[in-house]
């Protein structure tokens, strides 16, 4: 009778041992990003620096900046992506300008922190939610 515990035991031992090895392959979900910045910052850095070309209303000027609040270049890229492309700009010569203006560095305002322009990011995510 002994020997029949013994196999038992192993038994849920290893069924437990089993059981504990699917649950640690369960792959966790990945958080969900948090905003890397403030919307009310970004509006006033966006109103102070921005809207000379893309408009109070980051609809665009002509001939100036596009649309911000339904671009597919702003859907289509990260915050980090956004915040590394602001710090760039985009001169006229690059075959991807659309407009045929220079986007100057930091829209053409150096004072602009990193942070003002992730600040600029999230408050576009926050515009381009509502239109």
């Amino acid at each position: 009778m002994k020997a029949h515990h013994i196999i038992l035991l192993s038994l849920v031992a290893l069924i437990a041992m089993a059981l504990g090895a699917c649950s640690q392959a369960t792959p966790t979900p990945e958080p969900t990003p948090t905003p890397i910045g403030d919307a009310a910052a970004g509006a006033t850095s966006f109103t102070g620096t921005c809207s000379s070309c893309h408009g109070t209303d980051a609809k665009g000027l002509p001939g100036l900046g596009k649309d911000l609040t339904t671009s597919e270049f702003v859907k289509g890229k990260t915050d980090l992506e956004l915040v590394d492309f602001v710090l760039q700009g985009r001169p006229s010569s690059d075959p991807a300008n659309t407009t045929g203006i220079d986007m100057p560095p930091k829209g053409g305002n150096p004072a602009l922190s990193d942070q003002d322009i992730a600040n600029i990011v999230v408050y576009l995510r926050t515009i381009a939610q509502q239109q």
